[in-house]
């Protein structure tokens, strides 16, 4: 009888790590990158903050209108029926009225208007009755005893206080924190400098398109490199630094050359096939040669031969062959840990729950990132089915799919109508 070795058939192998204790030996292994940059906020936007932003001023810095209408005091405003007050000025927004404004008068305002002095309350153009003015040419409003004291004026520092920490330091800076910024009047931020990423593909078979002659059929056994390019557009999202050095072909000294090299240049080296426990996967050899291994074997499918350590300084990630395989163990393990070295404090996806509308087949002892469309029925509850044949090859399992199915290691399958949890492709996957 044939004495068989574990392999990924396997539904168990007690040598697998479990996904959980890798996360652990990774995020315990990593740096920070500690280098600065000091860049223009309109050059910031995607960039990570290197420190928290104190706010200088308030914002508002005085109070303001918050509606086109009429600055009064509370005070003039009538315990019941109406009362009569006489209009003498105008505010608006960057020409404040400069005179006090006493009971039983208002002034004009207009949206951002400073609040005149003597004021506390706007009431709306819309809740008032306009008078005619009197022989002195002077206008007055009718208000009734509904006005609110107090509504529809923005109070000093309401929306940001002096001394505020408004922005976190490891936040990737959005849209609208640039808004902020500039609302501040801050020029410039301190920010960490872009992770320089090195990756490549591995394999005789692999046939890039730059050496494709179009309408040309491929020759038998090879094989477009569909990863590298896969590789690149997830790094696209990540405001890093991208060095693609191409198809390493299936020779242990260029293995290691192009290895070295990599780690000699980059922060982060990330290789795709050859990590398996073949004769020609030459990754893992020359990696176990050359590196420090944190991992290599994972309890997750797809995804199991996932390779992590060190190559000098550099972090090194060998992700399997197989193009589903590329993109789940990037997006489960590569992109949090660049997040996570680029100084980012927001690093894991979002997990959602679920009802699977799918039976999903799944021996217990490995957790399982299926592919899946998940959708709100007509309750509004989130649901999600699978998306058919869940083979690590099928990459265009990834493209119908706009979510992972994440089930947990100890689960037998999933049963239509159980619960389980999704991660978005939205706000997972970049770009």
């Amino acid at each position: 009888m044939i004495e068989r070795q574990s392999s990924c058939d396997d539904a168990l192998e007690p040598s697998l790590l479990p996904v959980e204790e890798a996360r652990r030996r990774l995020f315990s292994s990593l740096q920070v990158v500690d280098e600065l940059q000091n860049v223009y906020i309109n050059k910031a936007l995607g960039r990570v903050l290197a420190a928290d932003v104190i706010s200088p001023l308030d914002v508002p810095a005085q109070a303001n209108s918050a509606m086109d209408g009429y600055a009064i005091s509370r005070s003039s405003i009538p315990n019941s029926g109406e009362a009569s007050l006489a209009v003498i000025g105008t505010a608006w927004a960057g020409q404040p009225f400069s005179g006090h404004v006493g009971e039983g008068e208002a002034v004009r305002i207009f949206t951002g208007g400073i609040m005149p002095e003597g004021t506390d309350t706007v009431v709306i153009q819309e809740h008032v009755r306009l008078a005619p003015g009197d022989s002195s040419g002077t206008e007055s409003i009718d208000v009734d005893c509904h006005v609110v004291p107090g509504k529809n004026v923005r109070q000093a520092g309401e929306d940001v206080t002096r001394g505020q920490a408004v922005l976190q330091g490891g936040r990737k800076l959005q849209a609208a924190d640039i808004g902020i910024l500039a609302s501040l009047g801050i020029h410039r931020v301190e920010v960490i400098r872009p992770l320089e990423v090195a990756f490549f593909t591995t394999g005789d078979e692999l046939q890039s398109l730059d050496e494709h002659a179009i309408g040309t059929d491929l020759e038998p056994g090879k094989l477009f490199d569909s990863n590298r390019y896969t590789l690149a557009a997830l790094l696209a999202g990540l405001q890093v630094n991208v060095i693609d050095m191409g198809i390493v072909r299936d020779d242990e000294t260029e293995t290691r050359r192009v290895l070295q090299a990599a780690a000699a240049s980059a922060d982060v080296v990330i290789t795709s096939g050859g990590v398996s426990a073949g004769e020609a996967d030459f990754v893992t050899r020359v990696f176990h040669e050359l590196g420090e291994v944190s991992f290599w074997k994972l309890a997750m499918r797809p995804g199991r031969p996932l390779a992590y350590g060190h190559i000098g300084k550099a972090a090194f990630f060998g992700l399997p062959g197989n193009p589903v395989a590329v993109m789940v163990t990037f997006l489960e393990f590569v992109q949090p840990a660049l997040k996570y070295l680029s100084g980012m404090r927001d690093i894991e996806p979002l997990m959602l729950p679920a009802r699977c509308l799918s039976r999903l087949r799944k021996p217990p002892g490995r957790v399982e990132y299926q592919r899946g469309v998940m959708s709100l029925d007509n309750n509004g509850e989130l649901t999600v089915e699978s998306t058919g044949k869940q083979g690590a090859g099928r990459l265009s399992s990834m493209s119908k799919a706009n979510c992972l199915i994440v089930i947990a290691s100890e689960a037998d399958g999933v049963l239509p109508g159980d619960r389980v949890h999704v991660q978005p492709f939205h706000g997972l996957l970049p770009g």
